[in-house]
């Protein structure tokens, strides 16, 4: 699955220009994790749009930091390519099982959802927001980690970057929210 792969044709019912609430599209960013979990949830509780793109991103195994940093040392060593394909195949297909739970949790929450993988190229929160783009989305939904302190300084925020740098409206899900909504439907 690819975000430009769309077996029913265009990508969105609407033209993304936050148009009546019947055309609208929201993308879910979604990593499997219990905050994800809620973000769905709070989704199919206050949103409601003609439909749902559940995105989640994914990272070959060449890409990976670990591997990135032995290059850029110049300290790699011969590289299988067989070997390469077959760990991007696993981890894309791992991440296109987690997409579908997604999918399957947002259609329990009463979002009519499809699922999407999007390739990540230098950063999650960049190939988040180019999804976005190419999907023409009204709303971009995520969670956050809840990090906070010294691992907040360490590592850099998804979702405090997507907001940063997405040019289309976006609904964080806070990790620490008190209570889980109820779905209703």
């Amino acid at each position: 699955m690819d975000v430009g792969s769309d077996s029913s044709g265009s990508a969105t019912a609407g033209s993304g220009s936050g148009g009546n609430s019947a055309a609208q599209t929201l993308m879910i960013a979604y990593d499997g994790s219990p905050n994800a979990d809620r973000a769905i949830r709070y989704a199919g509780q206050f949103l409601r749009a003609q439909s749902a793109v559940v995105v989640t991103a994914w990272q070959p195994g060449g890409m990976t930091p670990a591997r990135m940093s032995t290059l850029a040392g110049g300290m790699q060593p011969f590289i299988d390519t067989q070997l390469d394909a077959g760990v991007d195949q696993a981890l894309e297909d791992e991440a296109a099982s987690i997409n579908e739970r997604g999918v399957t949790l947002a259609a329990e929450c009463g979002l009519a959802a499809r699922g999407s993988l999007v390739e990540v190229e230098s950063t999650v929160w960049g190939a988040l927001v180019a999804a976005a783009e190419a999907l023409d989305v009204d709303l971009l939904v995520t969670g956050t980690r809840g990090a906070s302190g010294l691992k907040a300084l360490l590592r850099s925020s998804v979702a405090e970057r997507v907001l940063k740098h997405c040019h289309r409206p976006v609904f964080i899900v806070p990790a620490k929210c008190e209570k889980e909504p109820q779905v209703t439907l």
